[in-house]
């Protein structure tokens, strides 16, 4: 079964920054369209970004606008997430996804749909 791996997570002050990567040698990522999710403890899983097969059009969640950036290496056949101005309440896992769809809005950038799910990386903002 097809498996997304990400990784680049950490424990980090508030303020700071982390780059999350998303990979896989199973497929490749810019045929699809790859979503950013993150589950907190005691929550479910929440679309973060998504960027669209094709032309790479994004989609953020309000939470994170401004502060977080979604892109693509197609090379590297890798999606990146980086993230700045980390605050407590951006701790989770982190996950990333792959739908043959195109996100047209941040409502469509949500779990149900999506697969290759990997471990997840933990990231944990704290001071």
């Amino acid at each position: 079964q097809s498996q997304l791996v990400e990784s680049g997570g950490g424990l980090v002050q508030p303020g700071e920054s982390l780059r999350l990567s998303c990979t896989t040698s199973d497929f490749t990522l810019a045929r699809y369209t790859i979503g950013w999710f993150r589950q907190a403890p005691g929550k479910e899983r929440e679309g973060i970004s998504c960027i669209n097969k094709n032309d790479n059009t994004t989609t953020y969640a309000d939470s994170v606008k401004g502060r977080f950036l979604i892109s693509r290496d197609n090379v590297k056949n890798t999606v990146y997430l980086q993230m700045q101005g980390l605050k407590p309440e951006d701790t989770a896992i982190y996950y990333c996804g792959a739908t043959a769809w195109i996100a047209t809005s941040q409502a469509e950038c949500a779990p149900m749909g999506f697969y290759a799910w990997g471990q997840g990386t933990q990231v944990t903002v704290s001071s």
